[in-house]
């Protein structure tokens, strides 16, 4: 095929595998061309959507926002870097947070504390669950703004019915979990079914509060995340702001389905 490159000269020309380029074949990011006897062969337009799928995801894009931004449909561009840019600078932290730790602990060694692999295991798990906890100050300095002293008296008195059992940290996690697959899937129709699914999973993992919640109770919680710019500390509960547009979004329109 003239004008043309085969597989294995895509492979050298854009450090992309065989198989990479087969995957984004399937996923319906490229269309090479073929011979008669099935061989792929990429022309300038081919070459073209490859480069293009390398510099985003240079940009940290994953493969379903590429698939959506390239689909000639209308997407919210700047809502799409907006989330990416937030999605980053999480991921930043994350590296940092990460980095502190392995220098705080390299110097113990280095001070000759004799750390094993259960040590370090520990202090892993005992640093996340730091930053994932806020203090009972950071705390209360929530509550009060938001909630009554009745309603606080009554979430306390209420939450009890969880158990001992309930374990909150291994529960953040699956928040910040779901928080993380949501925002990786943004820009996303509020309609459609993978909305719908995230709705569902949303509300299952919320279930053990709406079962003991009065609606006086959830109201003043929505309140609350709807007024999540004004907080008077930092917390993450696991989602940003755009993760809980959204779901509210996409639970109106589902409800109304």
């Amino acid at each position: 095929m003239p004008d043309s490159l085969d597989i294995a000269a895509v492979t050298r020309l854009t450090g992309l595998t065989a198989r990479a380029l087969r995957f984004y074949e399937a996923r319906g990011l490229v269309e090479p061309l073929h011979t008669a006897s099935g061989r792929r062969h990429y022309d300038a337009a081919a070459l073209e959507r490859l480069n293009l799928i390398l510099s985003l995801k240079k940009a940290g894009l994953t493969l379903a926002q590429i698939q959506r931004l390239t689909a000639h449909r209308r997407i919210d561009l700047h809502g799409l870097i907006t989330a990416q840019l937030d999605h980053l600078e999480a991921q930043a932290r994350r590296i940092s947070e990460a980095q502190a730790l392995l220098i705080t602990v390299k110097s113990r060694i280095d001070r000759g504390e004799p750390i094993d692999a259960e040590t370090f295991c520990s202090l892993i798990r005992h640093e996340q669950q730091d930053s994932n906890t806020m203090s009972q100050d950071q705390w209360k300095a929530m509550t009060d703004r938001y909630f009554t002293p009745e309603e606080q008296a009554e979430w306390g008195e209420r939450m009890g019915a969880l158990g001992e059992d309930f374990d909150q940290h291994a529960y953040a996690a699956q928040w910040k979990a779901l928080g993380d697959e949501i925002k990786a899937a943004l820009p996303l129709d509020p309609a459609s079914a993978e909305a719908g699914e995230y709705v569902a999973r949303w509300n299952a993992l919320l279930k053990p509060f709406t079962d003991l919640a009065t609606p006086a109770m959830m109201q003043s919680t929505m309140k609350m995340y709807d007024d999540r710019a004004n907080w008077p500390v930092q917390a993450d509960p696991g989602f940003d702001a755009e993760v809980w547009a959204f779901i509210k979004q996409a639970s109106a329109v589902h409800k109304q389905a």
